[in-house]
């Protein structure tokens, strides 16, 4: 019958009940079906507050939506969750102490923003409106930050965090970046095997046992590992030149200082990039002090993972064991400061699979090159600040780039821990009630 709409009425039922069946990710991934990342945040802070949910496994879900873009991997598929083991050849190994950086931002269309390595952000306009500024406070807002690694060993007959000091930033450098940083490595591998570095910039030394021989190329000074034909040292060689930092790793610079990563009171003016084979390590150590602190690692191609502790053990070629084992996500940067930089020791086992690495550092200006000048392009950068932004500015944008941030967000000083832009806190939420 015309109009008869009772045939396709559902039987009543007990919804309350079936929500209470669903986890707290469950609830959440059905709520936020279909709605843009705003919608979606929101849905997720009201879900938070239900009571008779069930919690998930995880302290902290989150929905598919909502990964760090860190996680796609462009390159080589990462190794596979398992027990600690000390080679690090097969498996990957989470620390019971080291939690999982998660950064709750909306990632699922962000990648494709032209945001490449920047020198600072573009006034052009984009489409309606959206300016490169803005994109890149997007990209910003995604960078996962940790900086509460614990450990405690006795040192000098005291208990103490030799973690402190160790940031995890993810999510720095998205695949497309990680691509062109990578392919800039391999040309310039291939310039050092034409002879067409610097004597010093390009090393390849012959693999005589397992672990041993990792190419590394270095820009802005010349580094001793160990005393050298002519008698030089361990540390930086004064009166020897290599080549300067590619412009491409400058804009790395640019984007770590800009995003707080690092201050800008400890700018790189070189740094040292690693390629290592499968197998590959670097033996337990502390960095050199003729570099400032703090200092940083940027990772590419494949995870491995990081030992750290007062006392590290050599159990084979390119095995070590150690009380404190950290993940390093593709495009993440890892600082070193404090006690996480000069207590505990550090080591990469024998890595999985291909791997390049890049640490920056800063020189000690006692020890800087005898012919050093100071490079312009890296005087003078300035850290992002958040601007703030109106409900109005919200609902302009809403639906179309998901997320900008708001005027809850404050400028943080390098003590500060920081929440994603557009994140408001529970205390934030209480004061506006």
């Amino acid at each position: 019958m015309a109009g008869d709409y009772s045939r396709w009425s559902p039987e009543p039922r007990d919804f309350k009940a079936m929500l209470k069946k669903l986890s707290h990710e469950q609830l959440l991934q059905v709520l936020s079906e279909g709605l843009c990342s705003y919608c979606e945040e929101v849905i997720e802070s009201r879900v938070s507050n239900l009571n008779f949910i069930q919690k998930s496994s995880s302290d902290d879900a989150i929905s598919p939506k909502r990964k760090l873009n860190a996680d796609a991997d462009a390159y080589t598929p990462s190794p596979q969750a398992g027990d600690s083991t000390n080679s690090g050849r097969s498996k990957r190994f989470v620390s019971a102490l080291s939690k999982p950086v998660i950064n709750k931002q909306p990632v699922s269309d962000l990648p494709n923003f032209e945001i490449k390595l920047n020198d600072g952000p573009s006034r052009s306009v984009v489409g309606d409106d959206l300016v490169e500024d803005q994109k890149e406070f997007i990209r910003f807002s995604q960078v996962g930050r940790r900086k509460d690694f614990v450990h405690y060993e006795n040192v000098n007959e005291k208990q103490i965090n030799v973690l402190k000091g160790l940031e995890l930033h993810t999510n720095v450098f998205n695949p497309d970046e990680q691509k062109e940083i990578v392919e800039l490595v391999y040309s310039l591998q291939r310039m050092g095997q034409k002879r067409q570095l610097r004597a010093r910039t390009y090393s390849e030394p012959r693999k005589w046992m397992r672990g041993k021989g990792r190419v590394t190329l270095q820009f802005g000074c010349c580094y001793n590992y160990a005393v050298d034909k002519n008698g030089n040292p361990p540390g930086i060689v004064r009166d020897e030149e290599v080549d300067p930092l590619p412009p491409l790793f400058k804009k790395m610079i640019n984007r770590m200082v800009r995003w707080h990563v690092l201050p800008t009171s400890c700018v790189p003016d070189s740094c040292i990039v690693n390629i290592y084979d499968e197998g590959d390590c670097i033996p337990p150590h502390i960095d050199h002090h003729d570099f400032v602190r703090p200092f940083c690692t940027v990772s590419f191609l494949a995870e491995c993972k990081i030992l750290f502790g007062t006392t590290l053990k050599i159990i084979n070629p390119g095995e070590f064991s150690g009380p404190f084992s950290l993940p390093l996500p593709l495009g993440s940067v890892l600082i070193l400061n404090g006690n996480g930089a000069d207590v505990a020791k550090h080591c990469v086992p024998s890595v999985p699979a291909k791997r390049i690495s890049i640490t920056f550092r800063k020189m000690d200006v006692s020890k800087l090159p005898y012919r050093y000048t100071p490079d312009p392009e890296l005087v003078g950068i300035e850290r992002l600040i958040p601007p703030p932004s109106s409900d109005s500015s919200r609902n302009r944008y809403h639906g179309k780039f998901d997320k900008l941030p708001n005027s809850e967000n404050k400028v943080f000083s390098n003590e500060d821990d920081f929440p994603p832009l557009g994140k408001s806190t529970s205390s934030s939420r209480r004061s506006r009630r």
